[in-house]
């Protein structure tokens, strides 16, 4: 639809406009990730903005614990309902311009849930086993979880 791709646009140029500014403030930033198991294959989403894939998550508001960001981001981002997510640890780096702490969470399913994406921030899911993962381009916080 039109207004999709009018969105994809506006989140592809503001996301370069926030990253240079980023890149001028290095802001603290803190995150959520989850990392989704089907089986042994993991849950992998394409961000309209950026050309690597991701873990289903995005940043924690004020006042949010990490929890409460990666229950409410899987929701927004792929449409899954809340399920009890397992805390795996953190990673801290300077990713994207900014001074980045990443919470990370797992969810492990028996089988490929019904996902529900926006066509705007999300465009596209796809699942992955771990020897595949060194040949598909990663944002530096879900490579990090990986390496961790």
């Amino acid at each position: 639809m039109l207004i999709d791709s009018v969105w994809r646009v506006m989140l592809r140029v503001g996301f370069r406009l926030a990253r240079a500014w980023w890149g001028l403030r290095q802001p603290h930033h803190e995150g959520a990730l989850v990392a989704i198991y089907i089986g042994q294959a993991l849950l992998l989403v394409k961000p309209s903005y950026r050309r690597e894939w991701n873990l289903p998550g995005g940043s924690v508001s004020p006042g949010e614990t990490p929890y409460a960001a990666a229950v409410r981001e899987i929701q927004e981002e792929i449409g899954l309902t809340p399920h009890a997510l397992i805390p795996v640890g953190n990673a801290c780096g300077i990713w994207d311009g900014r001074k980045d702490t990443v919470h990370f969470f797992e969810l492990h399913l028996d089988s490929m849930p019904e996902l529900r994406l926006d066509n705007r921030e999300i465009v596209a899911a796809r699942l992955a086993l771990p020897d595949e993962l060194h040949d598909i381009a990663l944002t530096e916080a879900a490579a990090a979880y990986f390496h961790r």
